[in-house]
């Protein structure tokens, strides 16, 4: 059993809150890591079974006085009609951690929660393994918070040589990644299948399944770049609005996630598109027709790949820590462009993402840029590189090697 990262914080939770939600896609680990945490102490009731889920519909509220609290409801959002006997529960009892949810469809359950659960759960989201869930390392894992911290630099570990290709094949998800026993085109495969037919068939407002799969496919095929709905909606052949609510299918079903420019001091500069990243590396390559280690590094997708794994796994970072990701870029019409912003404490670091492995002053303009345009806002600059070590390259910016940074 791999340790997930987001167990202080769901163990946090349980204290106060009387239910707690965690959502995230398919596969992601959600069932795996509540009964591993509560399977002993806690009733399991699994509603993706037609059985129990009709009996959960003719009566949802004798169906809930069947089962002795605490309970693990999996995927409630096959049944949401049991949301409001659940805030009826909580109303009468509040007693902490008697209600745990589990739901993959999160454009189908936060409607429901939000209408019933508002302020008596904690909403969590668990992503697949973040880079230091993958190498064995999530209960060592430290808040982004200490990452950028002044004494970061000083954080960093010695790299373990993890193989960068064979990260970017089979990505994150829990199964594919800890096995390799596992096939990894027949489990991709499968697995967009899957989230196909269970997750998007029954949306009423997505009527054609193959041309919704190449959409799927061209946010792979962007992944890593700034969004441009007219040219998506325009190479698959709908409508604008229609791009823009597949997108936002994909966005709360976590398939991928939007990188919006930071917005301060600069104004009518910004270019106000969001950069699009698909949610995982190795279903991104797959997607993208990517089925071996020699064909992913010499891809031209190579370094887009690698942006997607460093932005994703911060973003994981603030999930797993129970935050709000305060995760911008920059681009600006006159050239500034810098790959990733985190905004702590009111404080910016800056981070350029280059898949090279020889990194020199040149490649800092950027930062150095950034650095004189926002001034006394910045309290960080750094390049993350696939060089072998960490160094200080010029005026208080470092070079950090990605898995230095990411395991930490």
């Amino acid at each position: 059993m791999i340790y997930r990262t987001i167990t202080k914080t769901v163990e946090k939770a349980l204290k106060t809150f009387p239910a707690i939600v965690i959502t995230g896609p398919r596969q992601s680990g959600k069932t795996t890591l509540l009964q591993s945490l509560f399977g002993k102490s806690h009733v399991y009731v699994n509603l993706e079974n037609p059985d129990v889920r009709i009996r959960a519909r003719e009566d949802a509220k004798l169906f809930l006085s069947q089962y002795k609290k605490p309970v693990i409801f999996d995927e409630i959002q096959y049944v949401p009609e049991l949301l409001p006997y659940i805030k009826a529960s909580i109303d009468e009892d509040r007693t902490p951690g008697r209600w745990l949810l589990t739901g993959s469809q999160n454009f189908a359950l936060m409607e429901g929660v939000s209408e019933s659960l508002a302020g008596r759960a904690a909403i969590l989201s668990l992503l697949p393994f973040s880079l230091n869930e993958r190498l064995g390392l999530g209960k060592e894992a430290v808040n982004v918070k200490e990452i950028t911290s002044t004494n970061f630099f000083r954080l960093s570990k010695k790299t373990r040589d993890t193989l960068l290709d064979e990260i970017m094949l089979r990505g994150f998800y829990p199964e594919i990644s800890s096995n390799t026993e596992v096939d990894r085109d027949l489990w991709c495969g499968s697995y967009i299948t899957t989230y196909l037919e269970r997750d998007i068939r029954n949306l009423t407002h997505v009527g054609n399944l193959s041309q919704f799969e190449r959409f799927l496919k061209l946010c792979a095929i962007r992944t890593g770049q700034i969004l441009n709905l007219s040219e998506l909606a325009r190479d698959i052949g709908i409508t604008v609005p229609t791009a823009k609510r597949w997108l936002s299918l994909l966005e709360t079903g976590y398939q991928v996630f939007l990188l919006y420019p930071y917005y301060k001091n600069l104004g009518k500069r910004l270019i106000k598109s969001p950069k699009l990243y698909f949610n995982d590396p190795g279903l991104a390559a797959y997607l993208l027709g990517l089925h071996d280690e020699k064909t992913i590094l010499n891809s031209p997708y190579f370094s887009s790949l690698f942006e997607t794994l460093i932005v994703t796994d911060f973003w994981k970072r603030f999930l797993n820590f129970g935050q709000l990701p305060s995760l911008y870029y920059i681009r600006t019409k006159d050239g500034l462009e810098v790959d990733l912003v985190m905004e702590i404490n009111q404080k910016l670091h800056l981070f350029e993402i280059k898949s090279a492995a020889t990194i020199t002053r040149h490649h800092v303009s950027s930062l150095m840029r950034a650095k004189k345009d926002f001034g006394a806002l910045v309290e960080s600059a750094s390049i993350i590189s696939q060089s072998l070590e960490d160094f200080l390259i010029s005026e208080d910016i470092y070079n950090r090697n990605w898995e230095s940074l990411l395991s930490l």
